[in-house]
């Protein structure tokens, strides 16, 4: 088991790579403890949840909804559970989000910490304090900073995710070896079979040099003011695809990445065989699903983008596999590229 510790401000944030999930038990106080998961984590894991009361929510982004947060602060509220409680949430990204949002603003705030379940939250959404919920079709406009005490990252737990699920968490994985890793990408990209049996070992590996990358990004940035931008790469064009296509977040963010690559190849800060390997290993996975998005449509989705700033966005491309760079553009030269991509494949 890695420790890996985020110190930022006045709170402390423990990320436990490689350890059993169980040993939550040994993390929680004996009261005032609310446990949030979905269903189809309650259903594998259930019946090992600590002793303390237990609220589902769907699995899936339509639960990341301010009245499904509303209706669980109904619910932490009849518990009892006061301004010394703790929410543990116990699931992927939707979970996580959905937890430690409910406990930045119930009460005016009571601690939160998570067991983990997908590849996607282990290496991204549960690190790093962002919670957010959706509004009309807009990704994570409603949002806070909220730090968890503790993150349990267990990588047997990765067994029980569909073969989508894993995939998506793929994605984000290979989105922080592009923007600050350059050994990780290589680990990834030479160790195909491994990943795809999905070895222990080597996922512990892969999850902690992701969660040391983005651990550092955050203890220098927690709220996106300058570097930790750089963990938007892809998300521009993939929240777009996500909107308005339905795909599941990392495949999304997959094919934005391949377009942000593809920019950034344009401009010349990557090499033609560095876009080449990039498109190489998320065709890898079957990461780069298709999505033609109407002319017209497409500059509609980048404006609801919570990184636009008037006209402009802040688009985050590649210097050089492990290297990026955040710069300002218009959404008209976003949605233009976007076009111009279609007609060039």
């Amino acid at each position: 088991m890695e420790k890996i510790v985020i110190k930022t401000g006045d709170s402390v944030s423990e990320i436990l790579v490689g350890a059993g999930w169980e040993m939550v038990h040994e993390l929680l106080p004996e009261s005032g403890v609310a446990i949030l998961t979905d269903r189809n984590i309650f259903r594998i894991y259930g019946d090992k949840f600590p002793d303390f009361p237990v609220f589902q929510v769907d699995a899936g982004e339509a639960s990341k909804k301010i009245r499904v947060v509303e209706s669980l602060a109904g619910e932490l509220l009849e518990t009892g559970i006061d301004r010394d409680g703790i929410i543990l949430g116990i699931g992927g990204g939707v979970v996580c989000d959905l937890a430690g949002f409910l406990a930045s603003i119930y009460m005016r705030g009571i601690r939160c910490a998570y067991v983990s379940t997908s590849l996607l939250s282990q290496v991204d959404a549960s690190t790093g304090g962002k919670n957010g919920v959706n509004l009309d079709g807009a990704k994570n406009v409603l949002g806070c900073f909220k730090q968890p005490e503790f993150v349990i990252c267990d990588p047997e737990m990765l067994e029980t995710l569909t073969e989508e699920e894993y995939h998506s968490g793929l994605a984000e994985l290979i989105k922080t070896a592009l923007i600050g890793d350059r050994k990780l990408f290589e680990l990834i990209e030479n160790n195909r079979a491994g990943i795809s049996r999905r070895d222990p070992g080597l996922l512990s590996m892969c999850i902690s040099m992701a969660v040391n990358f983005k651990a550092a990004v955050v203890t220098e940035d927690e709220r996106e003011t300058g570097l930790r931008r750089l963990l938007n790469f892809g998300h521009t064009y993939g929240h777009a695809i996500e909107m308005y296509k339905s795909y599941r977040h990392g495949y999304a963010v997959a094919a934005g990445m391949e377009l942000a690559s593809r920019f950034s190849l344009s401009r010349g800060m990557i090499t033609r065989e560095e876009f080449e390997r990039i498109k190489d290993l998320l065709n890898s996975y079957g990461l780069l699903p298709g999505h033609d998005i109407p002319d017209d449509e497409i500059i509609h989705l980048i404006m609801k983008d919570k990184k636009k700033s008037g006209n402009d966005i802040s688009f985050v491309f590649l210097n050089g596999i492990g290297k990026a760079v955040a710069e300002k553009i218009t959404v008209k030269e976003a949605a233009e590229f976007y076009i111009q991509s279609k007609t060039d494949k």
